[in-house]
């Protein structure tokens, strides 16, 4: 569940908004309606979210603060392995530069 960066991305927002509704949590990742929309529906029934209804709306929140935990230790290594991938890419760029 934790391995879509999509879902990723949407309890990153979550977790700096707090409870948010669809197109809150569109405008903080970018990424479709439809797209968020299904992501939102899983993350709930896997029990990572919780939801509620607000008059025409639905808001989500994180519905467990370890979840919170989690993404963070998730997010932090796929950064750390982005920036290690990126400090590779640009050594092998200076080293072609240099011949």
């Amino acid at each position: 569940m934790l391995s879509d960066p999509t879902r990723l991305a949407i309890l990153r927002a979550l977790m700096h908004a707090g409870e948010s509704t669809v197109s809150e949590v569109v405008a903080a990742t970018g990424h479709s309606v439809a797209n968020v929309s299904k992501h939102l529906k899983q993350l709930a029934t896997a029990g990572l979210l919780a939801r509620r209804k607000e008059g025409a709306f639905v808001k989500y929140h994180l519905d467990d603060p370890v979840i919170e935990k989690i993404c963070e230790l998730v997010c932090d290594s796929l950064r750390r392995d982005l920036e290690e991938q990126l400090r590779r890419a640009a050594g092998a760029l200076r080293k072609s530069k240099g011949n």
